[in-house]
């Protein structure tokens, strides 16, 4: 999502370790200026998220042929909030609706008359954890203490739902409560203490580990009352309405979450309520604009339903394998992401051929871990003019089109995906695509910004022009874009495409590649290691020149550099002229796994970025690569790094200043305890962010476009 992820979890940790003592007029102001903050910033991404419209593999649709669902939850966290229930159960029942309410436990002396009577009237009951303190997941000692408690209320109230205070969660524990669904996460939500939305409207199953059953995840998809009403201070309910009517038109789940704490039913309006009409007019602008048309049943019936209609369909296998092609003007040994999406359809049955680069020496055709490559040009990364670098470009772009063509002819294929740079590569599959086949753009560099950074010109520049004109054009020639990153989407959603023909996939490192591991490195050296492309905005040169600066302060550092492209021979007079030549080693690119086995061997990684127009907003999957291996990484303060990591986690550094990097790699260095808890910090982080954890997004994307296919064909 767009904001500072990591950030906004340590600031709001620290925020409910101290907000029992802050006065609640102070606590709503303090969230009202990072609301605002955080809503300028996620505009485009908040309240829908493009891309979580797309269904679940094996989707049915709704029972009854309903167009949407709808589910009404409340989360009950005070007393006072209990004493309003029956009077918003009655104001729903009167209406013709039914909903859940979740209770916290032990957080106030909750009425057992009140829990018979909502049941008793075809409402249903959850637990809203223990205490509503914010920390049943801040550890997994707490969380392991508090387990046992959760289970029994779970089991005396007859509950099969779960909700956590304040939406903390960890979907792998929550697998130990004895439940049937969760609703402890939410579509897009960036006000949310740990705000990495599912992007998705709909349910989804969330698979046991160690023999369990797992359970069905239930996101809420419309903003929260609290959000909308007290913080932003939401006069009307437009934006309800808004999302509600896109939810509708793609089929999804409309799941509300609402508190009767903050409803008033008199007329009188503390600082943190708002009138109830503003939820009865939801309610009747479901009943008065799709009558008919909607679902509405309490969270076990849509828990139910999956289980039973949509489970038992292998979510991410097709009824037949299908024909993938990926065109890539790039070497597939050494494209992360590339490898990543092949090896991911392939493994799941479909037939997947990529047509890449070759270097000199490899085969023209290979077959890799059941991807066949097809390596149809030589490449050397040393373009020193734009015009070589259009030729290469131009060839590759003929020949790639001419073999897909061939064997589209032969054998048509499904999809083709279509990696950029360069983005008209998509016009390699024309007549692929007239025959029927879906294309995929993948943008993995934002061209007009990449060719600023390699080239001279500017943003006014005829070249830079021209590069946007075409980046349009191959958007709207494609079936879907995938964009690397949330800043390029703010980009090119302004500039290039329509939000909802678009999803942000970072590049996710493969935990099956990427894993912690022994290090095999001396403890007599100290190993810095950049991995990846030589190109100007890299800032090599600025690592290099801090690697002079600290040569003698850290006499055990060595800097070993792995990679190819236009700056390597300046790089390697750079580290003649600075005499570094035994302390500062270029070496040749590897493979994918055979740099992850470099990498997790390094003592410190670096990604040391100029934070220009391109740098700048340029995703570095190197940092999440090494976070996996767990090993700490000193990186560049650029806008996108900003974005999504702080100090806790990586080592930041002033873009473009060397005795801040030096500095910065000596504290590496010689604070072992630090690299040590940086390093654990960053682990712990990227756990959500790897590819096992979001593949799913990509096969989804990929079986919709399949489906879309089908239906077109007569």
């Amino acid at each position: 999502m767009s904001h500072n992820v990591l950030s906004g979890k340590l600031i709001n940790r620290v925020y409910y370790n101290i907000r029992p003592v802050i006065p609640r007029r102070i606590q709503i102001a303090l969230r009202r200026i990072v609301a605002l903050r955080k809503l300028k910033v996620n505009s485009l991404s908040w309240p829908i998220y493009p891309g979580s419209e797309a269904a679940p593999a094996g989707w049915p649709g709704w029972p009854e042929g309903k167009k949407f669902a709808l589910v009404l939850t409340h989360d009950v966290e005070t007393l006072k909030g209990q004493s309003r229930c029956l009077d918003l159960a009655r104001l729903e029942k009167d209406m013709g609706f039914r909903s859940a309410f979740n209770f916290v436990a032990e957080r106030y002396p909750l009425s057992t008359e009140l829990r018979k009577v909502l049941v008793a009237d075809g409402f249903e009951v959850g637990l809203h954890g223990l205490y509503h303190d914010g920390k049943e997941f801040k550890s997994r000692r707490i969380f392991d203490a508090r387990l046992p408690k959760l289970n029994h209320y779970l089991k005396e109230w007859d509950a099969s739902g779960f909700r956590s205070p304040a939406m903390h969660c960890n979907l792998d524990w929550i697998q130990e409560l004895n439940i049937r669904y969760d609703c402890s996460t939410f579509d897009t939500d960036p006000f949310e203490p740990q705000p990495s939305g599912m992007g998705t409207i709909f349910p989804f199953h969330v698979n046991g580990i160690g023999g369990r059953k797992g359970y069905v995840e239930l996101p809420y998809t419309l903003p929260q009352d609290f959000t909308l009403f007290v913080i932003l201070q939401e006069e009307g309910i437009d934006i309800w309405k808004r999302k509600l009517d896109w939810i509708a038109e793609k089929g999804g789940m409309a799941l509300v979450l609402t508190h009767p704490d903050y409803m008033t039913f008199d007329g009188k309006r503390a600082l943190d309520e708002y009138p109830v009409a503003n939820y009865t007019g939801l309610l009747e602008y479901v009943r008065e604009n799709y009558h008919g048309q909607y679902w509405n049943v309490l969270p076990t019936a849509v828990a139910d339903f999956y289980e039973r209609k949509v489970k038992r369909i292998p979510p991410p296998i097709p009824e037949k394998p299908r024909r993938v092609c990926m065109l890539a003007y790039s070497f597939y040994e050494t494209d992360n992401r590339v490898i990543r999406y092949a090896e991911t359809l392939a493994k799941r049955g479909d037939h997947v051929d990529v047509v890449a680069l070759r270097k000199k020496g490899q085969l023209e055709t290979e077959v890799l871990n059941g991807v066949q490559v097809f390596r149809i040009q030589e490449r050397e990364k040393n373009e020193k003019r734009n015009l070589d670098y259009l030729t290469r470009l131009i060839r590759f772009f003929f020949h790639s089109g001419a073999l897909v063509t061939k064997k589209h002819l032969e054998k048509p294929y499904d999809v083709i995906h279509v990696h950029s740079v360069p983005d008209f590569e998509v016009f390699a599959a024309l007549i692929p695509k007239m025959l029927g086949a879906k294309i995929i753009l993948d943008i993995h560099d934002i061209v007009p910004e990449l060719y600023v950074s390699k080239f001279e010109g500017g943003s006014n520049s005829i070249f830079f022009k021209l590069l946007v004109l075409i980046e349009k054009l191959s958007a709207s020639f494609s079936n879907h874009v995938i964009i690397a990153n949330h800043l390029w989407w703010e980009t090119l959603v302004k500039r290039s495409l329509k939000p909802e023909k678009c999803t942000v996939l970072l590049n996710y490192p493969d935990p099956e590649i990427f894993y912690k591991r022994e290090k095999r490195n001396s403890r007599d050296r100290t190993v810095v290691v950049y991995p990846g492309t030589l190109n100007w905005h890299q800032g090599l040169d600025v690592a290099v020149r801090a690697f002079d600066k600290i040569k003698n302060r850290v006499p055990s550092a060595e800097f070993h550099i792995y990679g190819e492209g236009p700056s390597r021979e300046f790089l390697a007079s750079l580290i003649d002229e600075l005499d570094l030549r035994d302390r500062v080693f270029l070496r040749d690119p590897l493979p994918l796994r055979d740099i992850a086995s470099v990498m997790a061997d390094a003592d410190i990684g670096i990604v040391p970025k100029r934070d220009g127009s391109f740098g700048g907003t340029a995703f570095s999957t190197k940092i999440l690569e090494f976070m996996s291996l767990g090993i700490p990484v000193v990186v560049s303060s650029t806008r996108i790094d900003r974005h999504y990591f702080n100090d806790s986690v990586v080592r930041f550094f002033e873009s473009g200043n060397e005795e801040e990097l030096g500095d910065s790699i000596e504290k590496l260095a010689k604070d072992i305890p630090y690299r040590e808890k940086l390093a654990e910090r960053a682990y712990k982080f990227v756990e959500q962010y790897n590819w096992m954890k979001k593949k799913e997004i990509y096969l989804n994307l990929v079986n919709s476009l399949l489906g879309q296919s089908k239906q077109s064909r007569p």
